[in-house]
C-alpha cells in the first residue's frame, strides 16, 4: 500500500522491517519507536516526520491494526517524532467512517486526539518539513476543497483542520445517537476516503455474542467519549480563538458549524437522556457562544481593566457624574442644534446621519435601544424648546426645528427598525428589540411635560392629534368597531394636546407603531365634554379629494392647510404633470405651501415631488430647441417652484432631507435654457408678480447659488502655511458628484435605496449621470466667477462683445441717473475704468440692453468695476453708486449674485479705501452702533467670553467702500415676499462681507439693519455674535474653555433626564422667550459661530488640551468648585473616569462640528501624535498615576469619538460612504503606524509613559470592542508591532483579540502567537 504522507518504498520498508524484528523481539512499544526513530534519522529527514506519519496510519488503518501500533504511535507522537496534527489529520478521514466497524480503533483514535488536540506541541518551526506536512493535512483532509482556499499555509490549514474536525464530531454524535447529521451527500462524496476501509477486526475470530455485546456497549462508550472530546475542545481558548478567526473572517464557512450546532440544540433533550449527559450540551453550546461573542472584555485586576470596563450607558452614570447620563448623549444634542442652522446646507441627508450616528451612540454607550430612542426624542424636543418662541426676523427656524423632530427622527428611526425586520422577518416584530425600544421610549416621555408644551404655531395641531385619540379611545371602550378605526367623527370630547401626540401620529404614520398606542395610561387627558363646542371645520382637502375644481378660495385654503395623506399628495401631483397651465401653476403653489413646511407626517413626499417637478420630463424626440420651447411651456409652473423653495425655511428642508444634490441637478438645465433666451425688447426692470424670462431665471439661478458658497473669499478655501482646505465645503462640483454617484449606487443595486424616499413612482433613479460640461453658459459663468475670487479683473479690447454690453448697462444706468455715460475706451484698462464726462452717445447707447441672463452677468463685474472705481475717484457719489447697483438688482435680480461675488472678493482683498459711516455721503449707524456692541458684550460676557471694544466713542465708524457700497444696497430692498429669493442671497452676503475683512464690521451693518427693521433687533443681534470669533483667537479659546465648565460645573442634584446639567447648561433651556435669554449657554454660541473660525487647527489643540486639562482635575479630586460629590463618593476612580468619558465626547462633538472630516483627519495624523511627541508644560509635569492614566484614557476617548462618529462601525449608506469612508483606511492606518513605530523604538515620546500606555491600552480596546471593522485596512507588520507591545504591558488578552481582527491576513500570526 502506498502511504499517503509520501516518502518513498525504501522507507516504508526500512520501518516495517525495523517494526517486525522488535516484534519478533518482544520489544516494548516504547523500544519500536526509538527504532523507528533511528531509521528516519538515517534517512536525513527532517522531524517530525511526514514521510513516518503516512507510512504508520496507513498500515494502522487497518492492513496491521494492532494495539501495539497504536501505542507506538502514542509514543512516536509524545516523542515529536511525529506531528500529531498530521496523525490525527491522516486519522480523522480513515476512522470516522469505519467507527461502527472498528469500535476499537475509534476509540483508540479519539483517546489520542483528546490528549494531542490542545497540545502546545502542535506548533512547528517554519521550513520545508512544516510546508511538507501542511500540504499532507490539506490532502488528507481535502481542507483545500472544502473551504474554497488555495495557496493555503499553516495557520489556514490548523483552524480549518479544528473546524473540520469538530463538524465531524458533531455529525458523529448526532448519527450515533439516530438523529441526522447536517452531511449532505455532496458533502459526504468529499469526505469520502479511498481505501481498504470495509476491513474488521472480527475477520481474526469468530464472533460470539459477548464479543458482539461488548463491541455495542464499545460503541456507546465511544459516542460518550466523543462528546466529552468535543466539549473539551471548544472549551480550550486556543481552539475558541481559531474558531473565531473562521467565524469573523469566513462567516459563511462558519455558518457549516452553526447549522451542526442548531440541529444539537434541537436534539438536546433527546441527547442528554440518551447519553445521560447533564449539563453537557450546554456546556457544548455555551462554549461555542463564546466563539461568535467577540466583545472584548478588559482585566478588572488593574487600572486599566477598570477604567476599560466601565458601561457609560449604566445607572452609575446617574449616580456618581455632576454632568448626569443625558450627558453621554451630548452628541445628539449638538448635533441636531448644529444640523439647524440654515447658513449651513449638507448635502447628506440627516436621516442617514441620525441613523447611523444612533447606532454608533448605542454602541458606545452600551445603552438599551429603549434609553437611546429616548435620548433621541429628548434631544429633538430640547431642540424645539430651544426656540419656541422665535425670534422675528428673514428666517424663524421653528418650521426645521419642528421637521427634525416630527420628520426626520422618525424617519431614522424607521430606517433602523427596518434594518431590523430585514434580519429577523416582519413577522412579531412588536417583540423585537429595537420596535420595543421604541415602544417603551415614547411611553416614558409622558413624564416630561415639561418638554412637550408646544410652541404656539402647532398648538392647535397637537390638540387636534390629541382629541383624534381620545375619540379612538372612546369609540373602542364603547366596542364601537374595529380597532383599526380612527374614529374622528367623535367631537364632542375636546382634548389638550402636547408634542407627544404629534411625535406619536408621525410615527403611527410611518408603520413605526399601531394605534394601540392611544390607549396607553396617561396618554390621553380629556378636559371635558363640551356639547356645545364649536364643531371643527371640515378639511379642505376633503373637498378637494371628492372632486372640487382648484378655484381661487380652495387654492388658499390648501396652500395653508398641510395634506393628510399620500392619496391627496397623489391627485395634486397628477395635476401638477397632467392639468391645464393654470391648474399646474396652482398645484405648484399648494405643494410649496403648508405641506412642505409642515405637513410632517408626509413631508418626504411632498419634498420629493418638488424636486420631481423642476425637472419637468422632456418629450423624448426633443432637441436643444425643442427642450427650450418646452421649458417655456411649463415657465408659470416653475415660477411657482421656485418661489416655493424660495421662502423661509424651504431650502433648509430640502437640505436636512439631503435632497440638495437633486436641486442642483434640475435647477441647471432651467439656468441654462432661460439665461440662453433673451427678453423682449421692451423689456423693464421687475414688476411685482410678472413673470419674465429673467424673473424665472433669476430666482432658479439665486435658489441654485444658494446651495454651495459661490460667493466664499479665498481666505475660507486655504489657511495660510498649509495650503490645504480648512473645512469641507460643498462645491458644484462636489453636488455633482454626489448625485451621479447615488444614481450609480442606486442602478447597480435596489437594496442601496433608503426606505425613507422610497415612495412610489416619484422614487425613479435618473438614468444618466449628469456634469457640468452640459450646460456651457453656466460652465463659462462658473469659471468666470472663481476667477473673479481668485484675482482681479483683466483688460477688455473694445470690440469684445462683453465690452459691449457692459458699455450698454452703463449707458442704462447713467442715462436714468442723468449722468454722462461711459466712454468706449475706458473700459479697455482696470486701472482707469471710470465714468467720462465728454462722451457723446448716439440713440443706441440709450437702449436697454436685452441680452440673454448669461451675456448680461458676464458683463456685471466689469460694470462693477466701473462705477466702484468712479465712486472711489469721486466721479460718482455715493447716492449714485447705490442707485446703480439697485438698478442693475432691478432689471436682473440675479446681477445681486455678480455683485456679491465680486465685492466679497474685493473686500478680502483690502485695496480699497475706507469711507466714513457719517450720514452724509453713507449712512451713519448713530448710537445704535455702541448700543448694539454693548449688547453683544452683554451676551458674551454671560457666556464667560470678555472681548474689547471695537469702537471707541468719538471715533467716526468706517467701513471699506465695497462693503458700504453692499449694506446700502441691501437696505434699499423691500421686505416682501417676492423678493425673499434675493434677500437669502444678500443677507448671507453681508455676513460673509464682514468675515472676509479684518475691519469690525458687523456691529456697524447691524446698526444700519436694526435702523431699517426695528423688529428684527433681537435676531440681528444674535447674528452679530459670529462677528468676534472670525479674527480674534482669544475670544474662541474663551468660548471653548466656557463649553467645558458649563458642562462639568453645572448643577448635580437630582435624576431627570432634562435637569440642568450638563446638556442644559451646554446648550441652553431657552434662547427666546421675550426676547433673548441672559445668560447665553456658550455651546449654543459655539454652535452658531465656529464656521467662522479661520484657524481650525488652533481649535483642535485648543479642544484637546481642554480634555487633557479636565482629566488631570478630575483625577486629582476636582477643583475648589468642582462637582463635590466625587470627593465622599465610594468609587472616585470610576466616578472620575465616567466623567473623563464625557469630556472626550464633548471634545468630540465640538472639534467634528467646528471643522468636519478634514479636521478629524488632522487631529489623527497631526495634532495628537504632536502632542505626545512634545514636552509637557511645566503645569502638567509629574502627574501622578492616576492623572496620567486618565489623561491617556481621555485622549484615547476623545480619538475614537471623532472617528467613529463620522466613519461609524460599517457605513452602510452609499451617501454616507462616498461622502466620509473613503479616507478612513489611510487616516487610521497613519495613526496606527504612528503607534507601531514608538512601540517598536523608532519614535521616542515627550509624554509620561503612562499616559502613553493608558492611551494605547484604551484606543486599542474601543477599536477591537466597537469598530474592529477599521483593522482590517491596518498592515499586518504595524498590528504585530502593537500586539508586540500590548503583550510587553502584560496586555496578552487584548493583543489576541486585536491579530483576530486583523483579518485574513492575520490568520497565521494570530495562530502562531496561540501556538
Amino acid at each position: 500500500m502506498v502511504p499517503a504522507g509520501g516518502g518513498g518504498g525504501e522507507l516504508e520498508r526500512r520501518v516495517m522491517a525495523a517494526l517486525k524484528a522488535s516484534e519478533a523481539r518482544g520489544d516494548q512499544p516504547l523500544v519500536w519507536a526509538v527504532e523507528v526513530a533511528r531509521v528516519v534519522a538515517g534517512e536525513g529527514a527532517g522531524l517530525p516526520s511526514a514521510d513516518l506519519a503516512g507510512i504508520l496510519v496507513s498500515n494502522l488503518c487497518f492492513a496491521h491494526n494492532s494495539p501495539s501500533l497504536w501505542k507506538l504511535v502514542g509514543h512516536a507522537v509524545a516523542s515529536r517524532l511525529l506531528c500529531p496534527l498530521h496523525v490525527l489529520a491522516l486519522l480523522t478521514p480513515r476512522v470516522l467512517p469505519q467507527r461502527r466497524a472498528q469500535p476499537e480503533a475509534y476509540r483508540l483514535y479519539l483517546e489520542l486526539l483528546r490528549s494531542n488536540v490542545t497540545s502546545s506541541f502542535l506548533s512547528m518551526e517554519a521550513g520545508p518539513n512544516r510546508d511538507k506536512i501542511t500540504k499532507s493535512i490539506d490532502d488528507a483532509l481535502q481542507l483545500s476543497k472544502i473551504y474554497g482556499f488555495s495557496g493555503i499555509d499553516n495557520g489556514h490549514v490548523i483552524i480549518f483542520f479544528m473546524m473540520f474536525v469538530i463538524t465531524k464530531l458533531i455529525d458523529c454524535t448526532l448519527e450515533d445517537c439516530g438523529f441526522p447529521s447536517g452531511l449532505t451527500e455532496e458533502q459526504g462524496s468529499i469526505y469520502a476516503i479511498e481505501g481498504p476501509q470495509d476491513m474488521d477486526l472480527d475477520v481474526k475470530g469468530v464472533s460470539t455474542e459477548k464479543q458482539n455485546e461488548h463491541r455495542a456497549q464499545l460503541r456507546r462508550k465511544n459516542t460518550v467519549m466523543a462528546l466529552d472530546v468535543l466539549i473539551m475542545m471548544v472549551a480550550d481558548r486556543k481552539i475558541q480563538s481559531f474558531l473565531r478567526l473562521i467565524f469573523l473572517n469566513m462567516p459563511e464557512k462558519f455558518s457549516v458549524l452553526s447549522q451542526r450546532l442548531s440541529l444539537v440544540e434541537a436534539h438536546k433533550m433527546e441527547l442528554e437522556t440518551l447519553l445521560t449527559a447533564n449539563h453537557k450540551i450546554d456546556d457544548l453550546l455555551m462554549n461555542m457562544r463564546r466563539v461568535s461573542n467577540t466583545a472584548y472584555q478588559p482585566n478588572n485586576k488593574r487600572l486599566l481593566g477598570v477604567l476599560g470596563n466601565i458601561k457609560y450607558g449604566g445607572s452609575m452614570l446617574g449616580q456618581f457624574t455632576g454632568a448626569g447620563r443625558a450627558a453621554c448623549w451630548v452628541i445628539f444634542d449638538i448635533y441636531v442644534e448644529n444640523a439647524i442652522d440654515g447658513k449651513h446646507l449638507s448635502a447628506i441627508s440627516a436621516i442617514e446621519v441620525l441613523k447611523e450616528m444612533t447606532k454608533t451612540l448605542q454602541a458606545i454607550n452600551e445603552a438599551s435601544w429603549q434609553e437611546t430612542f429616548k435620548a433621541l426624542w429628548i434631544s429633538a424636543l430640547r431642540l424645539v424648546q430651544r426656540a419656541r418662541e422665535p425670534l422675528e426676523g428673514p428666517i424663524p427656524h421653528l418650521d426645521s426645528r419642528l421637521c427634525m423632530l416630527l420628520a426626520l427622527i422618525p424617519l431614522s428611526i424607521g430606517a433602523i427598525l427596518k434594518e431590523e425586520t430585514d434580519v429577523h422577518g416582519a413577522q412579531g416584530s412588536k417583540s423585537l428589540p429595537k420596535t420595543s425600544g421604541l415602544v417603551s421610549s415614547l411611553q416614558d416621555l409622558i413624564q416630561y411635560s415639561g418638554l412637550l408644551v408646544p410652541p404656539s404655531s402647532v398648538v392647535n395641531a397637537a390638540n387636534a392629534a390629541a382629541s383624534k385619540a381620545a375619540a379612538f379611545k372612546a369609540n373602542y371602550k364603547s366596542g364601537g368597531g374595529n380597532p383599526g378605526m380612527m374614529g374622528q367623527n367623535d367631537s364632542s370630547t375636546k382634548t389638550v394636546g402636547n408634542m407627544l401626540h404629534l411625535i406619536v401620529e408621525a410615527c403611527i404614520s410611518r408603520n413605526l407603531i399601531d394605534t394601540s398606542s392611544y390607549l396607553w395610561p396617561g396618554y390621553v387627558v380629556s378636559s371635558g365634554h363640551l356639547k356645545d363646542a364649536t364643531l371643527p371645520q371640515e378639511s379642505p382637502w376633503l373637498n378637494f379629494i371628492q372632486g372640487a375644481p382648484l378655484s381661487g378660495p380652495l387654492i388658499d385654503a390648501l396652500i395653508a392647510t398641510p395634506a393628510s395623506s399620500t392619496t391627496e399628495l397623489d391627485r395634486l401631483y397628477h395635476i401638477a404633470l397632467n392639468g391645464s397651465e393654470e391648474e399646474k401653476s396652482a398645484a405648484a403653489k399648494i405643494l410649496c405651501g403648508a405641506s412642505f413646511v409642515c405637513g410632517w407626517n408626509i413631508q418626504e413626499y411632498v419634498v420629493r415631488m418638488v424636486v420631481k417637478l423642476l425637472s419637468p420630463p422632456l418629450p423624448s424626440n426633443s432637441s436643444t430647441q425643442g427642450s427650450m420651447s418646452h421649458y417655456l411651456a411649463q415657465m408659470s409652473t416653475l415660477n411657482a417652484l421656485l418661489l416655493g423653495i424660495s421662502y423661509g425655511d424651504a431650502i433648509h428642508i430640502i437640505s436636512l432631507y439631503g435632497m440638495v444634490p437633486d436641486v442642483a441637478a434640475a435647477l441647471m438645465p432651467i439656468c441654462e435654457v432661460f439665461g440662453s433666451i433673451p427678453p423682449p425688447s421692451n423689456h423693464k426692470p421687475a414688476i411685482v408678480g410678472e413673470i419674465s424670462v429673467y424673473s424665472v431665471f433669476s430666482c432658479a439661478f439665486l435658489c441654485l447659488l444658494r446651495l454651495w458658497k459661490f460667493y466664499k473669499p479665498p481666505q475660507e478655501y486655504c489657511l495660510a502655511g498649509r495650503g490645504g482646505s480648512v473645512r469641507l465645503e460643498l462645491t458644484l462640483d462636489y453636488l455633482l458628484l454626489m448625485r451621479n454617484n447615488h444614481i450609480d449606487f442606486a442602478n447597480s443595486s435596489a437594496s442601496s435605496r433608503n426606505s425613507s424616499n422610497n415612495i412610489g413612482p416619484l422614487n425613479e433613479v435618473p438614468a444618466q449621470p449628469l456634469y457640468i460640461d452640459s450646460f456651457p453658459k453656466l460652465r463659462a459663468w462658473y469659471f468666470q466667477n472663481q476667477a473673479c475670487i481668485a484675482s482681479t479683473l483683466s483688460g477688455l479690447c473694445n470690440k469684445n462683445p462683453v465690452h459691449q454690453v457692459a458699455n450698454k448697462i452703463l449707458s442704462m444706468i447713467c442715462r436714468k441717473m442723468n449722468k454722462p455715460v461711459v466712454s468706449s475706451g475706458n473700459l479697455s484698462s482696470t486701472s482707469s475704468s471710470s465714468v467720462s464726462g465728454s462722451s457723446v452717445s448716439t440713440q443706441d447707447d440709450y437702449q436697454r440692453p436685452t441680452v440673454p441672463a448669461w451675456e448680461f452677468l458676464e458683463a456685471v463685474p466689469f460694470v462693477l468695476e466701473a462705477v466702484l472705481t468712479a465712486c472711489a475717484h469721486g466721479r460718482f457719489s455715493s447716492r449714485d453708486l447705490t442707485t446703480s447697483l439697485r438698478d442693475l438688482v432691478d432689471f436682473l435680480p440675479a446681477s445681486i449674485a455678480a455683485i456679491v461675488s465680486y465685492f466679497l472678493a474685493e473686500i478680502t482683498r483690502g485695496i480699497w479705501k475706507m469711507v466714513p459711516m457719517n450720514g452724509t455721503e453713507w449712512p451713519s449707524p448713530g448710537a445704535s452702533l455702541h448700543s448694539i456692541e454693548a449688547e453683544i458684550k452683554e451676551i458674551l460676557a454671560s457666556a464667560g467670553i470678555q472681548i474689547p471694544s471695537c469702537y471707541p466713542r468719538g471715533v467716526p465708524p468706517m467701513l471699506p467702500l465695497p462693503m458700504a457700497a453692499l449694506v446700502s444696497l441691501t437696505i434699499t430692498f423691500k421686505l416682501d415676499k417676492s423678493s425673499e429669493y434675493i434677500h437669502a442671497i444678500s443677507g448671507q452676503a453681508l455676513e460673509n462681507c464682514a468675515g472676509g475683512s479684518s475691519w469690525p464690521s458687523m456691529p456697524i451693518i447691524a446698526a444700519l439693519w436694526t435702523q431699517k427693521v426695528r423688529r428684527w433687533h433681537d435676531f440681528i443681534i444674535l447674528s452679530c455674535l459670529r462677528s468676534p470669533f472670525g479674527r480674534d483667537k482669544d475670544a474662541v479659546a474663551q468660548l471653548i474653555q466656557s463649553c467645558f465648565s458649563s458642562f462639568l460645573r453645572s448643577s448635580c442634584s437630582g435624576s431627570d433626564f432634562t435637569a440642568n446639567r450638563g446638556v442644559g447648561a451646554l446648550m441652553g433651556d431657552a434662547i427666546t422667550g421675550q426676547g433673548l435669554q441672559l445668560p447665553m449657554a456658550p455651546g449654543f454660541i459655539y454652535l452658531r459661530t465656529c464656521r467662522t473660525f479661520h484657524d481650525t487647527y488652533f481649535v483642535s489643540e485648543v479642544i484637546l488640551k481642554q480634555v487633557i486639562e479636565w482629566a488631570d482635575k478630575l483625577a486629582n479630586g476636582f477643583s475648589s468648585s468642582g462637582p463635590p460629590q466625587l470627593k465622599s463618593g465610594r468609587t472616585p476612580l470610576s466616578s472620575a473616569a465616567c466623567m473623563a468619558h464625557q469630556v472626550a465626547m464633548l471634545g468630540g462633538g465640538l472639534l467634528c462640528v467646528a471643522g468636519g472630516p478634514l479636521l478629524v483627519q488632522v487631529l489623527y495624523e497631526e495634532t495628537l501624535p504632536t502632542l505626545l511627541l512634545s514636552a509637557r508644560e511645566e503645569s502638567m509635569k509629574d502627574p501622578g498615576p492616576v492623572s496620567s492614566t486618565l489623561q491617556g484614557y481621555a485622549m484615547a476617548n476623545m480619538l475614537f469619538f471623532c472617528g467613529s462618529l463620522l466613519w461609524g462601525a460599517e457605513r452602510t449608506s452609499p451617501v454616507m460612504k462616498l461622502s466620509f469612508l473613503s479616507r478612513r483606511p489611510r487616516v487610521v492606518g497613519n495613526h496606527m503606524d504612528f503607534m507601531a513605530g514608538v512601540l517598536d523604538g523608532h519614535i521616542l515620546l515627550g509624554c509620561d509613559h503612562g499616559t502613553w500606555k493608558a492611551y494605547v491600552s484604551r484606543f486599542v480596546f474601543l477599536v477591537v470592542k466597537f469598530v474592529p471593522s477599521w483593522l482590517r485596512d491596518i498592515k499586518l507588520d504595524t498590528l504585530k508591532k502593537i500586539a508586540s507591545g500590548l503583550r510587553s504591558w502584560n496586555e496578552h488578552d487584548l493583543a489576541l483579540a486585536l491579530l483576530e481582527q486583523g483579518g485574513p491576513q492575520a490568520i497565521s500570526t494570530v495562530v502562531d502567537t496561540l501556538l
